[in-house]
């Protein structure tokens, strides 16, 4: 049994089979990425991330696998690469927040036996490719799956090339597709719904403590009825890469425009200043486009006046994406909330912030630092989360 990391609510408990999981593993590990027998795999994670089976499954194809234990970031954030140097490691795979997180730290890591990186958990935006190229010398292989399946979807391949900011392939015997809110499969080049058409070795036995299938069939099978909708935006290329753009569920939707929260992100957190983000959309609220608020945590030691930060935001985002990405309101927080494994909470915050309990949003034993959510529960409670009028500049206060 795995759960499900919380970002979308309570987390899931899924249980899954022996069977599917090892062949899922075997060919991903084996054919896609090329692991074999004399190489050592280090996937950096928690033991409650699927990640965690994925790695210790590198022992199917022979390979030895690196373990680390501990904080990813003490003494600093080169001591994971350190790691990987020291133990010859060829094959490092991270989170796409921390490998963002090197590229903002200007971390130089010694190229030393790596033949790729591995990024998963979030989109990898394109600067972060690059990073990766330049930094370390070595290409990088992009995954995307989940918990729900304990595998991925998409990823790479040896026989396909590896382009910035995309996923190269489709997994063998994953059917992908993007489909519109019809139901229709999405043309290259549009933004849908990942749907998975035809089923996987690896999909769950079902829901633990949910005898009849009802909550296994909800959190799946009712958008498009027979098909697996997994709550991300993807966009296919001619040549079936792959692009994703944040979650479905936590789109920020502006004027009727569709708005992916990966790209709102890298903007953002290239600004010195912020350390972290988050960004949702409260429909009803500001009048009828809804209001855009956007949560920053400010960079250790940062003294910056309030309403300059607020400008260089908005700047950088209508410079970088488009004036509908400037946000309504501007809040800063101590702490942007994450699941343990690293993922931001953009649906439960949501949830919060439009009168759902913490306690029937989100569960605190799913987040690295569950004291994150103090702030919204009382924005929440004394109503600031629709007091600011929408339009104009953003205002940036300090709760």
């Amino acid at each position: 049994m795995l759960f499900s990391s919380g970002t979308t609510g309570l987390p899931k408990p899924i249980v899954h089979g022996h069977g599917g999981i090892t062949v899922e593993h075997l060919k991903a590990l084996a054919l896609h990425q090329d692991l074999t027998s004399t190489d050592r795999f280090m996937w950096f994670t928690t033991t409650g991330w699927m990640m965690w089976n994925y790695l210790v499954s590198g022992l199917l194809v022979g390979s030895t696998i690196v373990l680390f234990d501990g904080d990813p970031g003490s003494p600093s954030l080169a001591t994971l690469w350190d790691v990987a140097h020291d133990t010859g490691t060829t094959v490092f795979g991270a989170s796409a927040p921390f490998l963002m997180a090197c590229r903002k730290e200007g971390v130089a890591p010694e190229r030393g036996a790596l033949r790729w990186v591995g990024s998963t958990g979030a989109p990898l935006p394109a600067e972060g490719f690059r990073w990766v190229d330049e930094a370390v010398g070595v290409p990088v292989s992009s995954i995307s799956g989940g918990t729900d399946v304990c595998t991925a979807f998409l990823g790479t391949s040896p026989l396909v090339p590896v382009r910035a900011g995309e996923i190269s392939c489709a997994l063998l015997g994953c059917a992908v597709e993007a489909f519109d809110a019809t139901g229709a499969p999405c043309p290259p080049g549009e933004v849908g719904e990942l749907v998975i058409t035809r089923p996987m070795p690896s999909m769950p036995v079902g829901f633990w403590d949910d005898p009849g299938g009802e909550r296994y069939r909800a959190a799946y099978f009712e958008d498009f009825p027979g098909l697996w909708r997994h709550g991300d935006w993807i966009t296919f290329t001619d040549d079936g890469a792959a692009v994703l753009s944040g979650r479905s569920d936590a789109t920020l939707n502006r004027g009727g425009v569709r708005l992916g929260t990966s790209d709102y992100y890298a903007v953002v957190e290239e600004l010195p200043e912020v350390a972290d983000s988050l960004v949702v959309h409260l429909d009803g609220r500001g009048g009828d486009a809804g209001e855009l608020v956007l949560f920053v945590a400010l960079a250790p030691g940062v003294e910056v006046e309030v309403g300059e930060l607020s400008r260089r935001i908005a700047s950088a985002l209508r410079a970088e994406l488009s004036p509908r990405h400037v946000p309504d309101r501007v809040e800063v927080v101590p702490t942007i909330p994450r699941t343990l494994s690293g993922k931001k909470l953009e649906v439960p915050v949501k949830r919060i912030l439009t009168g759902t309990p913490v306690e029937q949003a989100v569960s605190p034993d799913a987040l690295a630092d569950p004291s994150s959510l103090a702030p919204f529960a009382a924005m929440a409670a004394d109503g600031a989360a629709g007091a600011a009028p929408h339009g104009g500049e953003p205002s940036l206060s300090d709760k």
